[in-house]
């Protein structure tokens, strides 16, 4: 998949931060800390991974509609695209 530089970095970034955040939560989970504590890094580190597949997902779209502007067959379908999306709910 070929993506836009500036989403790549913002993707890029955004996976670099989760890897911190579950790193942390080794850390956390290694050292017996409390359940609240976990749980809520747990839930921070599942909605930034969802934001990231949310912007995989738009970026697609954004290719298939450019494809499809350019007189082109797009690589994915409307359907595919629903189903990607779908899958983050």
């Amino acid at each position: 998949m070929q993506v836009e530089p500036d989403v790549q970095r913002e993707i890029v970034n955004r996976l670099r931060r989760v890897q911190g955040q579950v790193n942390g939560l080794i850390t956390m989970i290694e050292e017996g800390r409390e359940c609240g504590d976990v749980v809520t890094q747990l839930a921070a580190a599942s909605r930034a991974l969802d934001k990231v597949g949310f912007k995989v997902v738009a970026s697609g779209m954004r290719q298939c509609q450019a494809a499809v502007d350019r007189g082109e067959q797009p690589a994915l379908s409307q359907e595919q695209l629903e189903r990607l999306f779908l899958s983050l709910s």
